[in-house]
């Protein structure tokens, strides 16, 4: 059995659902130690972090990736337990196989070997985890960037391990994301019994031609890089239950994935402005989740390209699809990054899978990105 594969089963069997470690940091740090990182905890309320780092200087090439998966939904589900790893036709399962747990077994043995064969390398390597990914992540990767900016501590290269592959491995990789503005829009109307509609005022009534204007609004029409910006509802609730009642108010949440043709000020500006323009009572609360990123160019994207074709012989493409990614809080910094990872295929669902060869030959991959990078 390879390092990598012992290491993710190792991983998987560790239920991390977040923002509960349980126990993965730990591991990876009491491993990485014998090679010399220096281990600083930085936890933030219910959330691990851990920033893992060999050598002071620059460049500083970093591996990103979250310890936490989604739960497992109903476990009865599963051809297996969701936290037994079990191979089955060349495939590892188990909560976190793809998403992002084969990433971190990949990158920490391709760490191993290369710093093994290659002790005096140039630059600093270090290993950043969180176990608040797939939540808020109100108190992960954005906090630990904070403290790192505020010591002056600047990132050179950063790759997630989000798995960006979609058909086969190294296929696509992720150069970019879309940002990600959240809203919460609660209209205010006057509750009354259905009978007597002129003593009441239907809130749904009143945001029904708002919301179609928002929904047909044409925020911009995307670039090169990204599609155009888009708006979505996810929840809209009113009513009391009862079939008489005119509700008082109602409360809609709504998203927006948008480009770097749009900003958040303006998105906000032009959103309200529609609402306005309906004469309505309202109150609208919003929360920006991430801000759009782009790395076009740069050594980073060269020599993961470059290891991708040596590897595997694929011819990559550049991608900015998808949803989120804790990239979001590192490109600001001025750090090149993108994503690469295993196939997305079964991510989120039951009976989640990597393919055996995947996490061998992604690991591959890393270790040949760090010498293409980091050997003089």
């Amino acid at each position: 059995m390879s390092e990598s594969l012992k290491l993710l089963e190792t991983l998987i069997r560790l239920p991390s659902v977040t923002p509960d470690d349980a126990g993965c940091q730990h591991l990876l740090t009491t491993r990485l130690h014998k090679l010399g990182f220096n281990a600083e905890q930085m936890d933030f309320a219910d959330t691990q972090n851990i920033w893992l780092r060999r050598g002071q200087q620059s460049p500083l090439f970093v591996f990103l990736g979250h310890t936490d998966v989604v739960p497992s939904g109903p476990i009865t589900d599963w051809e297996s337990p969701p936290f037994e790893p079990q191979i089955r036709n060349g495939k590892l399962y188990g909560r976190g196989a793809a998403d992002m747990k084969g990433s971190i077994a990949a990158f920490i043995t391709a760490v191993e070997r290369f710093i093994t064969e290659h002790p005096q390398h140039k630059g600093s390597i270090a290993i950043m985890l969180t176990s608040d990914e797939e939540g808020i992540a109100s108190n992960g990767i954005v906090k630990v960037i904070d403290v790192l900016t505020q010591r002056q501590e600047k990132i050179d290269w950063c790759l997630v391990g989000e798995p960006s592959s979609k058909t086969v491995l190294g296929d696509v990789i992720r150069v970019g994301r879309r940002g990600s503005l959240c809203a919460k829009l609660t209209v205010f109307g006057i509750q009354g019994h259905v009978a007597y509609p002129e003593l009441a005022e239907n809130p749904i009534h009143r945001f029904a031609p708002a919301l179609k204007a928002l929904t047909d609004e044409i925020w911009d029409y995307g670039n090169a890089f990204f599609p155009p910006t888009r708006l979505q509802v996810s929840n809209i609730a009113a009513g009391t239950g009862a079939e008489n009642i005119i509700p008082g108010q109602l409360e809609v949440q709504f998203n927006l994935r948008f480009s770097t043709e749009l900003n958040e000020s303006t998105i906000k500006s032009r959103t309200e402005a529609i609402l306005n323009h309906y004469g309505f009572k309202y109150d609208l609360q919003w929360r920006l989740s991430g801000q759009p990123f782009l790395t076009t160019q740069g050594e980073l994207l060269e020599a993961t390209h470059a290891a991708i074709k040596t590897i595997c012989g694929v011819d990559t493409v550049n991608d900015t699809g998808g949803g989120t990614s804790d990239g979001r809080f590192i490109a600001p910094t001025g750090t090149q990054v993108i994503e690469l990872g295993p196939i997305n295929a079964s991510i989120h669902k039951i009976d989640e899978n990597i393919a055996l060869a995947d996490l061998e030959t992604l690991s591959d991959i890393y270790e040949q990105i760090l010498r293409n990078l980091l050997i003089a």
